[in-house]
């Protein structure tokens, strides 16, 4: 596959696009989460470079990507950043894309998909949650109060926010360099970027939007996830037509950091 010079304005620029591995083969598309960049994928990637085309990228206002680019009424919902992911997927000439998406870009992928459903041909949805807030007889995780307290105190104290909540978001408490490699990924973000984006996904609800997806889908489920427990992994994948589940081994929402060897093996037996 030949991979044309991306104009100034493109989003494979804008977006800090990488990509590597087989040119010539499937397609293999990562996003990462809440606070993180394309660096939280670097010891999964390496899993399919040589069977699979692999394209990492940086959500705009993460990572390496064009600060400058950060528009707050564009990002205001999550439709902003499933235009960016087709964006890139478009200027790139990709089809049959295997989605892997974290947490919230797990709903991106989500959306993306609705939206040019002809451009996938699997979706990995790690971690992910339709809706972090509960509601009625949903559990989502969170109350309101408990959003509510989360986004004043990062909205307060971002830095002491994130040196907090990242150890209790990674799990792992007896691998806290899987903490501190998050904290350190938490504290590279732009603060008002972070609290914007903060607010964006965790008043998200994107339940009615699971039944609309065609796309094979595997909801990849931690143990012991703070931020996604086992019950928003369930209502995702009983969503979803024909979606399937795997709960893994790996503790914490941040398998990516923690166990990437077995978040590899279950895309692998997925895709095979």
């Amino acid at each position: 596959m030949t991979i044309t010079q991306p104009a100034p304005t493109s989003a494979v620029l804008r977006n800090n696009v990488q990509v590597s591995g087989d040119l010539d083969a499937r397609p293999m598309v990562f996003a990462h989460g809440f606070g993180c960049s394309l660096e939280s994928w670097r010891d999964v990637t390496p899993h399919f470079t040589e069977s699979n085309m692999v394209v990492t990228f940086d959500l705009v206002g993460s990572g390496g990507s064009d600060l400058s680019a950060y528009d707050r009424g564009k990002y205001d919902s999550l439709h902003g950043y499933a235009d960016d992911l087709i964006e890139i997927i478009d200027e790139l000439g990709l089809t049959d894309v295997v989605f892997v998406g974290h947490s919230v870009s797990a709903m991106i992928g989500v959306l993306a998909s609705i939206r040019r459903p002809e451009l996938f041909g699997a979706l990995i949805l790690v971690g992910p949650s339709a809706r972090y807030v509960d509601a009625d007889e949903y559990v989502g995780g969170f109350s309101q109060p408990d959003i509510d307290a989360l986004l004043d105190s990062l909205d307060s104290n971002y830095l002491g926010w994130s040196s907090a909540m990242a150890p209790v978001i990674a799990g792992n408490a007896e691998r806290p360099e899987v903490g501190e490699r998050l904290t350190t990924s938490f504290c590279s973000v732009d603060p008002a970027i972070a609290s914007h984006f903060a607010r964006v996904t965790f008043l998200s609800d994107n339940r009615d939007d699971l039944a609309r997806v065609s796309t094979p889908t595997l909801v990849l489920q931690c143990s012991d996830d703070v931020i996604a427990p086992l019950p928003v992994g369930n209502f995702v994948n009983e969503h979803i037509p024909g979606s399937r589940m795997v709960v893994m081994a790996a503790r914490g929402h941040m398998p990516n950091l923690s166990d990437p060897d077995e978040l590899a093996g279950e895309i692998q037996a997925f895709l095979s």
